[in-house]
């Protein structure tokens, strides 16, 4: 049975939280483009595992404290929901921003809150030679061209859209250039800290993803002390969507 229920954390900091499925806990977190994209990512999982799937503040149009000025602080977050909950082996499952989001969980984990990390075409890390698309940049035929396989299909000209849909993608894109934008979809740090993090992680790749490349994706992959990369053909940026039922073999091979 699926919940939506309003969380308040602090005074000023309400998580807006979708439950569904019983079993072990997963946190899915979703990327710039908000809930929707990991919609069926969550649903999928929800038929083994307990999945708590949330709206990060700023998003679609919820509230974020101006104290949130980092992915970090997000992690963080993140951490105080679940330690609140009393809830312990969490599997951490991220798309894209989602996927950084999850990492710097991984890493401030003291609790042992964190019981494994599923990263999807995540960001988050600086890797020599593979910079990251910078799609603040790009019109909307170019962000489908770097996120897509398949361009034609998903390219979504913003002309028309509606005027409500029109703004909340944009109040989406102000709230990632607020967090992420500098340095941008990256923690310099963060890839020198994934060796200590020893849970088990899968990085799932779409092979076609031209914002963060497969090998961008295997040298995060090499940076954690347990971690395997598995790539998704005719796929790019978000896998689960374009390419569902491979993503979510590669997933049930990994959790069973």
């Amino acid at each position: 049975m699926t919940t939506n229920r309003a969380v308040a954390l602090d005074d000023d900091l309400t998580i807006t939280l979708t439950e569904n499925g019983t079993g072990r806990p997963a946190l899915v977190l979703h990327g710039g483009g908000g809930p929707a994209t990991v919609a069926g990512l969550s649903a999928h999982l929800a038929r083994t595992l307990h999945t708590l799937t949330p709206v990060h503040p700023g998003w679609d149009g919820t509230h974020r404290p101006d104290r949130l000025t980092r992915i970090a602080d997000l992690a963080q977050v993140y951490l105080r929901l679940l330690r609140d909950r009393g809830l312990t082996d969490v599997l951490l499952v991220g798309s894209s921003l989602g996927g950084w989001i999850a990492a710097e969980m991984a890493v401030r984990d003291t609790a042992g809150t964190v019981g494994g990390l599923v990263l999807v075409n995540a960001v988050g890390v600086h890797v020599e030679g593979e910079p990251i698309r910078d799609v603040l940049t790009l019109d909307a035929r170019g962000l489908a061209e770097h996120a897509w396989h398949d361009a034609e299909r998903y390219h979504v000209d913003p002309a028309g859209l509606p005027a409500a849909e029109l703004a909340r993608r944009q109040g989406n894109t102000a709230t990632m250039r607020a967090l992420a934008g500098d340095p941008y979809m990256h923690d310099p740090e963060l890839l020198g800290r994934l060796g200590g993090v020893e849970v088990p992680a899968l990085l799932v790749w779409g092979e076609s993803d031209r914002i963060v490349t497969p090998a961008y994706g295997a040298a995060y992959a090499r940076a954690f002390a347990d971690a395997r990369l598995a790539l998704v053909p005719a796929a790019g940026h978000l896998p689960h969507v374009e390419q569902p039922e491979a993503t979510f073999a590669l997933l049930d091979a990994h959790l069973a």
